[in-house]
């Protein structure tokens, strides 16, 4: 098995939005950053692949197996932390163990205990007075103990500080180092992406932009900043997208193609999704 999640021409129509031709494809031993802007279908993508609504059209392939064939036991290898924890506010964190050995054939409460742990977690506490971060991490501890091949994440880093979101990377990091396993995440903390993923894919309006390899994609893209008549000058298959304002001109061009001479700066992730959001 060489690609732990594919989507192959996933579409879903809804009255108000379309989710179009998407494909994407995520080896294994990798992570993969699902970016765009609120209301671009990165939840409703992730509910397709979840099984949780039915495609109107395409094919998901989780483990080499169409998704909705996937018996419950191989189901046990999907880990999912979404942007809310859906479990009754009156439950401790010790009610979440009782109730997950039940659920998991594979539950490993050794491993819920070290993430309990490493998190800093008051296992008396009810779910209600925990916070959104704590909550998060709560929901990561169950998703990584249960034999976990294939991490979704929705937002997983937000209402995170700085300290605990460098420590969730690390344990995605170290999830990865077995080369079965795969991360599928989706952030607006473009940064913490760019520390992490081997690749990037962008959904703008419920289509791909792009879905690359990140160091290749940094590679390519870079900032020109100079006047709208020397942009003029430059070949239009340079200039990717551009924007205009009182000093001159911004652009996002393929570096490889820009005349010698003029002086591109790096672009980052969330300069390349700005641009392209805008162009798209």
């Amino acid at each position: 098995m060489e690609e732990i999640l594919k989507l192959s021409h996933v579409s879903k129509y809804y009255p108000k939005f379309k989710l179009d031709d998407v494909s994407l494809s995520l080896p294994c031993g990798c992570i993969m950053g699902f970016i765009g802007e609120n209301g671009a279908g990165k939840s409703t993508t992730i509910k397709l692949i979840l099984d949780l609504v039915n495609i109107d059209s395409g094919e998901i392939s989780i483990f080499g197996e169409d998704h909705k064939t996937l018996t419950k036991d191989m189901k046990e290898y999907i880990g999912t932390v979404m942007d809310a924890l859906h479990l009754p506010d009156e439950m401790t964190a010790g009610n979440v163990s009782s109730v997950m050995r039940r659920v998991y054939k594979t539950w490993h409460q050794e491993v819920f205990d070290k993430y309990m742990k490493k998190f800093r977690i008051d296992t008396k506490k009810r779910v209600k007075e925990y916070s959104r971060g704590m909550k998060m991490k709560l929901s990561l501890a169950i998703a990584l103990s249960h034999d976990t091949k294939l991490l979704i994440l929705d937002e997983a880093t937000s209402g995170l500080d700085p300290v605990a979101r460098e420590q969730i990377l690390d344990i995605l990091l170290d999830f990865i180092q077995d080369e079965n396993h795969g991360v599928f995440i989706s952030s607006h903390i473009l940064s913490d992406l760019e520390k992490v993923c081997d690749y990037i894919t962008f959904i703008h309006n419920g289509k791909i932009v792009f879905s690359e390899e990140k160091d290749m994609m940094m590679e390519k893209y870079g900032i020109l900043k100079c006047s709208a008549k020397q942009l003029e000058e430059i070949d239009r298959d340079t200039i990717v997208a551009k924007r205009s304002n009182q000093f001159g001109v911004q652009a996002l061009v393929l570096r490889d193609r820009v005349p010698d001479g003029m002086t591109v700066d790096p672009a980052g992730l969330e300069d390349i999704m700005v641009f392209y959001g805008e162009e798209a």
